[in-house]
């Protein structure tokens, strides 16, 4: 008997509105509700359809419920992110927009984390004067506090950081060593036969925690920041990653807190205006661009307390050392050795040489078939 009979007659329309949709007790067994037959004791089929419908009504009522939060709280973002108008379309388009920044942000924070610079080009800092004045400046801060002793830059490593790259592996110091000989021309016609003079004056701090020679404002700027840019611009074209995120400024390290991370914990959190304080506006000296190191942050350092350098260019008319013969002479022998396997690879990747190749170990391995073949005694018999 159907649900229709044991509840009564049928009132006007309702055998069109069974046929438009599922009766009640399907849906009902659909939702897993146990529907007994009324004559077996069990609930009667209206109490089931009422019971049904209030249950339909309430879950009506808070999935409504649950859009209008949704809708408040999309428009109450909406409003804070931007003031236009919160329609549905503009809040798709708004969450695909912020995903998609998130992600990008993400990517770029992972690539970041993978970027470890490990070299660097170096302006060396030669001038006894400059070197001699920061010495007496770090002697003057070691009086007032002995502890920093040991945040102090060595003799030997003053320097300018033109440029700082990641080079992982041996043929990406090749690269490097590549790039920076590249570079030489490209400065010269930059300083177009000039001197660049680079002049020294005053203190200043990163954060309070890395200690600096200023380099002067003047002239001598823009030509050295060019310098950096083309240095930058030539060693990435290279595949090399290299820069960073902050902009070129030019200085002269003398001292690192984070050099000796003890001192944090010993309450020497950052570095007093106080202990230099006269040397503000001290002039140390100039140095002229001569010579520009490709430098390796981790090797051993030189017995001059110089980083490990891989190699050097020379600028300008500065009479040339023994050191920098000795590189002229090691670059131009790292030239010819990589030039020499650069022509035996690009033999060996010809189709010919593969094809003679291939021919030569196939005949060989047929000869030495073939000799096998005849050091087989046939004429000897079983015992």
């Amino acid at each position: 008997m159907s649900a229709g009979r044991r509840g009564g007659l049928q009132p006007p329309g309702a055998g069109a509105q069974a046929q438009a949709r599922p009766s009640n007790v399907a849906v009902m067994q659909e939702a897993g509700v146990c529907v007994r037959r009324a004559g077996d004791g069990g609930i009667k089929s209206n109490q089931c359809e009422n019971t049904l419908e209030e249950e339909k009504m309430s879950e009506d009522c808070e999935a409504d419920t649950v859009d209008l939060l949704k809708d408040m709280v999309s428009a109450t973002i909406d409003t804070q992110d931007d003031c236009g108008p919160t329609g549905i379309p503009q809040i798709s388009s708004k969450r695909t927009k912020d995903e998609s920044v998130k992600s990008d942000h993400i990517k770029k924070k992972k690539k970041n984390k993978d970027y470890q610079p490990n070299y660097f080009l170096s302006i060396p800092i030669t001038n006894k004067k400059i070197t001699g004045g920061i010495k007496i400046l770090q002697n003057e801060i070691i009086e007032q506090d002995k502890r920093l002793a040991k945040a102090m830059v060595g003799d030997g490593s003053f320097h300018v950081t033109l440029l700082v790259m990641q080079l992982l592996n041996e043929d990406e110091v090749n690269l490097g060593v590549d790039a920076l000989w590249e570079l030489k021309p490209c400065i010269e016609e930059i300083l177009q036969g000039k001197h660049l003079t680079l002049p020294f004056q005053g203190i200043d701090t990163f954060r309070s925690q890395i200690g600096f020679v200023k380099l002067a404002e003047g002239e001598h700027l823009s030509p050295l920041l060019e310098i950096a840019e083309t240095a930058k611009r030539t060693f990435q074209e290279k595949g090399i990653q290299a820069g960073e995120n902050r902009s070129f400024k030019p200085h002269l390290t003398f001292m690192k807190l984070p050099k000796a991370p003890w001192l944090r914990r010993n309450g020497v959190k950052k570095i007093d205006p106080e202990l230099y304080e006269r040397f503000i506006k001290h002039r140390f000296g100039e140095e002229v661009l001569h010579r520009i190191d490709l430098c390796s942050m981790g090797k051993e350092k030189q017995n001059d307390g110089y980083y490990h350098c891989e190699s050097s260019i020379i600028i300008g008319q500065k009479p040339i050392g023994t050191q920098d013969l000795i590189n002229e002479a090691l670059h131009q022998e790292r030239m010819s050795r990589k030039s020499k396997v650069k022509q035996i690879k690009e033999l060996l990747l010809m189709p010919e040489t593969q094809a003679k190749i291939r021919k030569e170990l196939f005949e060989g391995r047929l000869t030495n078939d073939n000799t096998e073949t005849n050091d087989i005694d046939f004429g000897a018999t079983l015992p």
